[in-house]
Formats: C-alpha cells, sequence, structure tokens
C-alpha cells in the first residue's frame, strides 16, 4: 500500500464534464472494475457521487500502466491526471463523455475478492449483505438512500429553525414508564438494583421543556421500543419530534403541513397541495377499514346491512341482528383476475385475520353472474346489492359480515390492501397525505378486560367528551392526529392535557391510584402545578418518512445499520454476551436454567 502523501483530491469522479477537458484532477475511490485491452486499460473508478474512468495506454509510464494492470475490484486508488474526451462514450452515466488520462497513481489498499458484487439492486441474499453492510452500504442506490436522508434531515432542521424551533436534546437514559411497547432496560452500577430505561419518545422532557417556556421545541431524537419487528419497525428510530406551546390542533397541522409541503419540494421535486384532506377515525374506519388508509386507489367499503337484513341468507341476517353489519367492497373490471382461484385465496386471507368466512359475487361482462349464496337470495335481493354496491358487468364483490363491526371493517381493510395488489392498481408514483383525526380516546383491551389509553395518558379529550369520560367511555374522542402517506403512519400527536385535575381524573379512569400516578408521573404532575401553557406536538417518523419518499420496501433499505427480524445485528453479532465481571459490577446474575428452557423451546 502506497501514502497519499502530496496528493490531494480535487473533484469527486461523477462531477467531471466534457466541459472540463485539459484540467488537471485528482480523484480517489474504489475500482468499480478493469478491463484489460493489451495496450489499453481502462478503470472504472467510483466514490459516494458515482464512477469515472480512468484511461491507462502507450503515453502512461510503465510503472503506473503495471499498477492499473494489478488494480483489481475494491482496490482504493488515488489518480491524478488530465480529463480528456472519450472516443467511445457512455450515455448511461453522468460522467460518460470523458475519461481521466492518468499520469498518477497510489494503490492506497488493496481488497480480498468481496463475497458479492458491489453493484445496484443485488441480488445476494439480505443476511449476506447486512453481514458484510460496509460493503453493502457501497452499492449506489443504497448510497443515494443515505445522502437523501442527509438530505432530508438538513431540511427538516433548517424548516423548523425558520419557523422558530429550538434544538433541545433529552436523555438517552431516563425513567422506565412502561406504556405502550416494552422498555429497554439499562441497569445501574452505582445504583445496584436498579434501572434506567430507553426512551420510547422524549415525551415528557418535551412536555417539561414546555413549561420551561421554550415555546416550540424540536428534536432529531433516537427512540428505542422493544418490541417485535416488521418492515416499518426497529428496536431503535429516528424521530422527528416537536412540541408548541399556546396552541390548538389546527396550529400543528398547519406546522406539519409546511414540513411536508417543503420536504417533498426540496427533495424531490413533488409539489404537495394543502391543506391535506381530513378524515376523521370513524370516516377512515367505515370508508376503508383502517386508521392508516392508503387512498391511491379506491375500493371503499360498503354497508350492505340495510338491503340484506331480511334476504333469505342466515349468515347476512345474523350478522346484522346480533349487532353487526354485512359490508362488501367492489373491485371494478376484476372478474378475469380474480377468478375462483384466487377468491379461494383471498378467503383463506380472511379466516386468518378472523372472518369466519368470504362471500363473494363474480359478475361476468356479458352480466351473467356466479354468487356463492345466490341460492338463499331472490333475483331483486341479488340486484338490491349490485345496486347498493355499486356494481357492474365485469365487476367482482367481496362481502364480509359479522356481529362484530370492528371485525368486518379490519378485514375488509386487509382485503382491500390484498386485491389491489393482484389488480395492481396502486399508483406507485403517488404520495397521498392525509390527517386522521378524532380519534377514540379509550381502547378496549380483551386482555385485560378494561378499557386503556388509545394514545399516551396525557393526550387532551375533547371538550364536548369530557362530560361522557366516566359514562360512555367507548364514545369518548380524543385531540388526537395522525399523518398518514399511502397508507403508512408517518406522524402522531396530540393536543396535551394541562389541567392537574383533569389529569388526575383520566389517571383516575385508566385504574391508576393517586400513589401510582405520583411514583410514575410525579415530576410532570408536579411541574403543572407553575403554570403550564396549553400545548401539543407530534412525532414524525424520519426512518420511514425517507422509505415511504424513496419508494422503498424496507426501513433496511434507508437505515445504515440497521437490525435484523430478531433484533440483531449480523455484522456485529449483536447483541452479546458479556463477561461475568461486568455483570458483578452490576450486582446482575443470568439465570441460566430459564435461558437453557427458552432455547429449548
Amino acid at each position: 500500500m502506497e501514502s497519499m502523501a502530496g496528493l490531494k483530491r480535487t473533484v469527486y469522479c461523477s462531477e467531471l464534464r466534457l466541459g472540463d477537458a485539459g484540467r488537471e484532477v485528482t480523484v480517489m475511490g474504489w475500482v468499480q472494475r478493469q478491463r484489460d485491452l493489451g495496450s489499453l486499460i481502462f478503470i472504472d473508478l467510483r466514490d459516494r457521487t458515482g464512477v469515472v474512468q480512468l484511461a491507462f495506454d502507450e503515453n502512461t509510464d510503465k510503472e503506473i500502466f503495471e499498477k492499473a494492470f494489478t488494480a483489481r475490484s475494491e482496490y482504493v486508488l488515488a489518480a491524478k491526471g488530465k480529463v480528456r474526451e472519450r472516443s467511445n462514450k457512455n450515455p448511461d452515466i453522468p460522467t460518460g463523455d470523458i475519461e481521466i488520462e492518468v499520469t498518477e497513481m497510489r494503490v492506497l489498499a488493496k481488497s480480498e475478492t468481496p463475497p458479492f458484487e458491489i453493484a445496484e439492486n443485488s441480488q445476494t441474499s439480505e443476511l449476506t449483505r447486512l453481514k458484510y453492510r460496509y460493503l453493502d452500504l457501497r452499492r449506489p442506490d443504497l448510497q443515494r438512500n443515505i445522502l437523501m436522508r442527509h438530505k432530508i434531515t438538513k431540511i427538516t432542521r433548517d424548516y423548523f429553525d425558520e419557523n422558530g424551533f429550538v434544538e433541545i436534546e433529552t436523555p438517552i437514559l431516563i425513567k422506565s414508564t412502561p406504556e405502550g411497547a416494552r422498555d429497554y432496560l439499562v441497569p445501574s452500577r452505582v445504583h445496584k438494583g436498579k434501572f434506567y430505561a430507553l426512551p420510547q419518545s422524549p415525551q415528557l422532557y418535551k412536555q417539561l421543556s414546555m413549561v420551561a417556556g421554550f415555546d416550540r421545541y424540536m428534536q432529531i431524537a433516537r427512540c428505542f421500543r422493544d418490541e417485535d419487528l416488521r418492515a416499518d419497525r426497529q428496536p431503535e428510530f429516528t424521530q422527528i419530534d416537536l412540541e408548541m406551546s399556546f396552541v390548538d390542533m389546527e396550529d400543528v397541522l398547519a406546522i406539519g403541513e409546511g414540513y411536508v409541503k417543503r420536504v417533498f419540494k426540496e427533495a424531490l421535486g413533488v409539489d404537495v397541495e394543502t391543506p391535506l384532506p381530513r378524515l376523521t377515525y370513524k370516516e377512515a374506519m367505515e370508508r376503508y377499514g383502517s386508521d392508516k388508509p392508503d387512498t391511491r386507489y379506491a375500493l371503499e367499503i360498503t354497508d350492505l346491512s340495510p338491503v340484506v337484513k331480511n334476504c333469505g341468507f342466515g349468515v347476512f341476517t345474523s350478522a346484522v341482528e346480533g349487532g353487526g353489519s354485512v359490508r362488501c367492497i367492489t373491485a371494478k373490471g376484476a372478474y378475469s383476475t380474480l377468478t375462483r382461484k384466487e377468491i379461494d385465496k383471498l378467503t383463506a386471507d380472511a379466516k386468518g385475520i378472523g372472518a369466519k368466512g368470504l362471500a363473494y359475487v363474480r359478475i361476468a361482462p356479458e352480466g351473467e353472474y356466479n354468487a356463492s349464496f345466490s341460492k338463499f337470495m331472490t333475483e331483486d335481493e341479488m340486484k338490491a346489492i349490485f345496486e347498493k354496491a355499486g356494481a357492474e358487468n365485469g365487476d367482482v364483490i367481496l362481502i364480509v359480515g359479522d356481529t362484530k363491526n370492528s371485525l368486518v371493517l379490519s378485514v375488509l381493510g386487509a382485503l382491500r390492501q390484498i386485491a389491489a395488489k393482484k389488480l395492481d392498481i396502486i399508483d406507485k408514483e403517488k404520495y397521498n397525505l392525509l390527517w386522521i383525526t378524532e380519534f377514540p380516546f379509550f381502547d378496549w383491551d380483551e386482555e385485560l378486560g378494561q378499557f386503556v389509553a388509545m394514545h399516551h395518558p396525557f393526550t387532551a379529550p375533547m371538550d364536548e367528551c369530557l362530560e361522557y369520560l366516566e359514562t360512555d367511555k367507548a364514545n369518548v374522542r380524543a385531540k388526537a392526529y395522525d399523518l398518514v402517506l399511502n397508507g403508512v403512519e408517518l406522524a402522531s400527536g396530540s393536543i396535551r392535557i394541562t389541567d392537574p385535575e383533569l389529569q388526575s381524573r383520566i389517571f383516575t379512569l385508566l385504574g391508576l391510584t393517586d400513589e401510582q400516578a405520583h411514583e410514575k408521573f410525579g415530576y410532570l404532575l408536579d411541574a403543572f402545578k407553575y403554570g403550564a401553557p396549553p400545548h401539543g406536538g407530534m412525532g414524525i417518523g424520519l426512518d420511514r418518512l425517507v422509505m415511504q419518499m424513496l419508494g422503498c420496501e424496507s426501513l433496511r433499505d434507508v437505515i445504515a445499520f440497521p437490525k435484523v427480524q430478531n433484533a440483531s445485528e449480523p455484522m456485529t453479532d449483536c447483541p452479546a454476551e458479556v463477561d461475568e465481571e461486568q455483570l458483578t459490577d452490576l450486582a446482575l446474575i443470568i439465570d441460566r436454567n430459564n435461558e437453557d428452557a427458552q432455547a429449548s423451546e
């Protein structure tokens, strides 16, 4: 390996153009590939911006030509030379009109043969790529994702700074207040037997920042949740966290809309029309079967209950009589795509979600129809279903009925997404943003057999619902709101409770005694005694935002060093065991019997 002493990079690889011909430059990077044509050698040199061709010919110094001959993929080179016009141009890359006639070259580092090719859209297994993530990150597509994330983060800071927000760092080691997902716990060496927690969000600290008088707070905050992973979940994630004083919900939503308008325009050149559409939670569930609906396609839910409540099909009538409903989605022009075989698959999907079955009607383009329940129905009853469902020739109607209305909606909401993918009706060029408002304040927990807070216990109920807090919990709505993009929740927030009496009332309704509430949240309740301004805010998932803006399938595509499904990191083999001495310092003992039992399960 050679030293780079005396050589300084003067330009990045992809910055050179035909107008630079004759210019002496120095570039540094990795060998993408080397092509030996005998008397000619070409090297594609790659850095984070792209590639440029290095040229070596009969005019090249013999020693330098020999270095070029021995260079292999992923060698690290420094090359100095003059830019010249290429004889065989490459229109597929920005630097395709030029090459560098190398006059000086140094091999800064050699490389073994990589375990996979450093190329876009690699087909190598993800586990292998994550094991060698530092190599995976050299791929141009991943580098573009990480660079776009950087750009979005910069736009974020600029926008909130220009709107009067102060960036405040809140602690990473905090008191555990288990709400929602599990906390990651950190044992204390000094205070043996006691634990810190890693924050699931900076919620309480940002509210205390409002009490402290900072008025507008923001933070690019690292958050942690010990929960099972999905494509859009990681145990550690980044949140654009904000809080505002002396505001109502409209003020917070306006700031959020201004942000998404700014970031989409500056990062992608996409104009987001504001104000954004809004749906109440109830409207979203009844129309789309989801509180985070993808509105890029139709397939809206229709309530068939009024036209089937007295029909001849007992499954439908019993669902309505039992206090539930019968609802459907109508897939337009889907007759040839949603075959009986495909509907059997959808039926299995519906049963997997909890439905007892899936009824259907397939209407042929000529008008004849086949229905799974038609033998129980009159022709007039079938026509009433078609009319209510807005069905025409060539359409398919998918119907779910149950005494639990929430189940009907959630099953159809899931089938709606599955059917849209099968029908290929999702416009991937669209960015459909909308607000979901008026969430239920309480959520019924089947396991606990009681109402729990749907959001966190500091969310304010809507003023008109205060009188129903004790008497009609199911109908209490919250001053809470979510921002949804293409079926993914991007942000969640609320107006907060600042009245100590109301906060105490809510804690009681959630089953917390005064002692328990003070043990968990005493410092916040004490702070509110000293003049808490009305405030509210939200957290915007930065990882999810970048993933959606770039059209990626997984958060792992926009995080430099992500975890996998079991919350481990293949590259560093973490989590890992620690020395007994470290455990002794922390007064911890590992229960090996329990550990072995879990491993055998």
